[in-house]
């Protein structure tokens, strides 16, 4: 093609007006020399790949094989997260709640958008909304059923309020037809939805064993 000759492509940008705003001030502040772009990295890719959701995700795993240690994450959730984790990441203040077949347990943050980074990385976009922050409290039902989670009338659903001090891991129910399942399989049926409360686990038909 030569080069005067029209394009066809579009080149408008894929990212959102916030993710430019965010660029913008990063570009700012990397030319300002206040922020290292490589340290920046450092911690997305932290937070992508050696902390995020697969370490919730072994947890549950790991409550729903061994009764031990469910007890212990009920009871602890920081003492029993960290000696799996063993040195990957560090809790604090974290609680674990578990649904049961009558009660079901949804996280929120109705004040800013506080999330227990260390075991489900980095929050979703939706959690940090307004809409979610205040409709969660108000018709919390209504709003899980916007995220395909419909739950029985006679369902009791608990709300969790994040603060900068208690953060919370909902422990899901295991799904049926998981019997001598490893944990490594488990583990793969847990999404990060369902340690929020907004989600539930994969079936066994979801995933290749």
């Amino acid at each position: 093609m030569a080069a005067d000759a029209p394009h066809s492509h579009d080149h408008g940008s894929e990212l959102s007006e916030m993710q430019l705003r965010v660029r913008a001030l990063e570009s700012i502040l990397t030319e300002k020399g206040y922020v290292d772009p490589a340290a920046l990295d450092q911690i997305v890719e932290n937070f992508e790949t050696r902390i995020g959701p697969h370490i919730g995700a072994r947890i549950v795993a790991r409550a729903w094989r061994d009764p031990e240690f469910k007890r212990q994450l009920l009871a602890d959730a920081d003492q029993a997260a960290n000696a799996l984790a063993a040195g990957e990441t560090e809790t604090h203040h974290l609680i674990a709640v578990e649904n049961t077949a009558t009660l079901h347990n949804i996280v929120v943050c109705t004040l800013c958008s506080c999330y227990p980074w260390s075991v489900l990385g980095l929050p979703p976009v939706w959690y940090k909304s307004a809409p979610y922050r205040s409709r969660t409290v108000i018709d919390p039902k209504g709003v899980l059923a916007e995220f395909g989670v419909k739950l029985p009338p006679e369902s009791e659903v608990r709300i969790w309020d994040s603060t900068a001090e208690t953060r919370f891991l909902v422990v899901p129910m295991r799904p049926a037809g998981t019997d001598g399942w490893s944990e490594d399989e488990l583990a793969r049926l847990v999404t990060r939805d369902s340690m929020v409360g907004t989600g539930l686990p994969l079936s066994p038909s979801e995933v290749k064993r």
